[in-house]
């Protein structure tokens, strides 16, 4: 009987903020990912990479500031920097958890390129704010690069687009290393946005929503499940409110009208629900499970968290 596979996409809370934060998030990270793999699971991984892409782009963009005869960080290469240690902090993390319990299997970070399309309206429209706080004249200087910035209390920072996935160019080689059973980190941060040119792949200044291309990675997976790990235990109607009712299950329809009636907020749990309702599409045993990152081991049959499906 060939296992079932899931995609786990980790929020922020399993990543912290800073380097040692980081650190310190993924020993309970990887102990979460370990009970899935424990119930005999095959997984892969994804991640978010907001506050790390960000200090990234701060940085190279104050290291070329400080010294202008090195060239510019693209976004692209600040995603790719992004995808590198994060990806090295937490397959080492899930190898040194899983070898505790006496399981020895190679845990493998793919860097991976995700296309977009030039003409996505978001490019029009960018609306995802990165960086540092610059000055004006500093603001003046990126406009006339062509990049987007927006005024934000102290100052201005830039602004770039978050265009929907196209397509993943590095799939086939996660598929091949899920098949012969290996533990994969893929997608980071949403992936590197990149924009085919003839032959060429070419460095997109954007970032994907790493909801998005959890559920884009789990359908070309055909994966059973797609788990995504947030800072909530379920999903709930009139969050924040007095009239607040956490949800155990759901069903698309369900999803889809309770979208539609603007319940959940844009930039935390509405791209989750979408990715959900994306994700299981018509299929009758596709399921998504919403919930708290724990590392006392997530069940799957919605006694904790949300279950979306059919």
């Amino acid at each position: 009987m060939e296992k079932k596979r899931i995609v786990i996409a980790l929020g922020h809370d399993a990543l912290g903020t800073t380097l040692p934060e980081q650190q310190k998030a993924l020993v309970k990270t990887a102990k979460a990912v370990a009970e899935f793999i424990k119930q005999d699971y095959q997984v892969v991984i994804t991640h978010s990479n907001g506050p790390q892409v960000s200090m990234i782009h701060t940085a190279m963009a104050e290291f070329c500031r400080l010294y202008p005869e090195y060239t510019a960080t693209p976004m692209s290469v600040c995603s790719a920097m992004s995808q590198g240690y994060i990806g090295y902090d937490l397959q080492n993390a899930i190898r040194a958890e899983l070898i505790s319990h006496g399981i020895y299997k190679t845990v493998a970070t793919v860097l991976t390129q995700v296309t977009v399309d030039p003409y996505d309206e978001a490019f029009y429209k960018p609306t995802k704010v990165i960086g540092r706080i610059m000055t004006e004249e500093e603001a003046k200087e990126e406009e006339k690069k062509g990049n987007h910035v927006v005024e934000v209390e102290g100052g201005y920072r830039r602004i770039v687009a978050t265009p929907k996935p196209m397509d993943i160019v590095e799939i086939d080689a996660i598929k091949t290393l899920c098949d012969a059973g290996e533990i994969v980190v893929a997608c980071g941060g949403g992936g590197i946005p990149v924009l085919p040119q003839d032959h060429h792949l070419r460095g997109a200044s954007a970032v994907i929503e790493k909801d998005t291309i959890a559920g884009r990675l789990a359908d070309m997976l055909d994966a059973d499940m797609l788990v995504i790990l947030t800072g909530v235990e379920k999903v709930c109607t009139g969050y924040g409110t007095e009239a607040q009712k956490p949800l155990d299950y759901l069903s698309v329809k369900q999803a889809v009208s309770l979208m539609e009636a603007g319940e959940f907020e844009e930039g935390t749990m509405l791209p989750k629900i979408q990715a959900a309702v994306d994700y299981i599409g018509d299929s009758a045993i596709r399921k998504v499970l919403i919930t708290k990152l724990s590392d006392k081991g997530n069940t799957l049959g919605g006694e904790m968290g949300t279950m979306i499906g059919k």
